[in-house]
């Protein structure tokens, strides 16, 4: 069985109902949900929402605390650790992403050999990782 992580912005768009899915994405993230699987994020998408959403950043709803407290209590999501083999996977992955929090990301899905689900153009050109885009 495939298992997914989803990027940070996937994980936004699907807990604000956002448009901006593609019909595979939200295909698939509706499979999970109806099977009651897992939905996988790396611990750095917290740290992105928290810096999106947080310090009175209004421009999307709902703030980065319910977001977080919603990962929280929802079983259906899991937060992946930076552990030290995420550390490693993201020296390893060079200089071809320049975003930390993306090298952490596709790091994470390569640790756990998981198919990211992302949009992120420069991700998806790197080929760096399996992707449903």
């Amino acid at each position: 069985m495939i298992e997914y992580l989803l990027d940070t912005h996937i994980l936004i768009w699907w807990l604000t109902d956002a448009p901006q899915l593609s019909k595979d994405q939200l295909r698939v993230l509706e499979n999970i949900q109806s099977r009651c699987g897992t939905m996988y994020i790396s611990a750095i998408s917290l740290l992105e929402i928290a810096v999106a959403y947080g310090a009175g950043n209004r421009k999307f709803p709902p703030l980065a605390e319910e977001m977080i407290r919603r990962l929280d209590q929802d079983p259906a999501f899991v937060v992946l650790p930076i552990d030290a083999a995420v550390g490693s996977e993201v020296a390893a992955i060079g200089p071809s992403l320049v975003d930390p929090m993306d090298r952490a990301i596709v790091a994470t899905a390569r640790v756990h050999r998981m198919t990211l689900i992302t949009a992120d153009e420069r991700i998806i050109d790197s080929k760096l990782v399996r992707v449903l885009s």
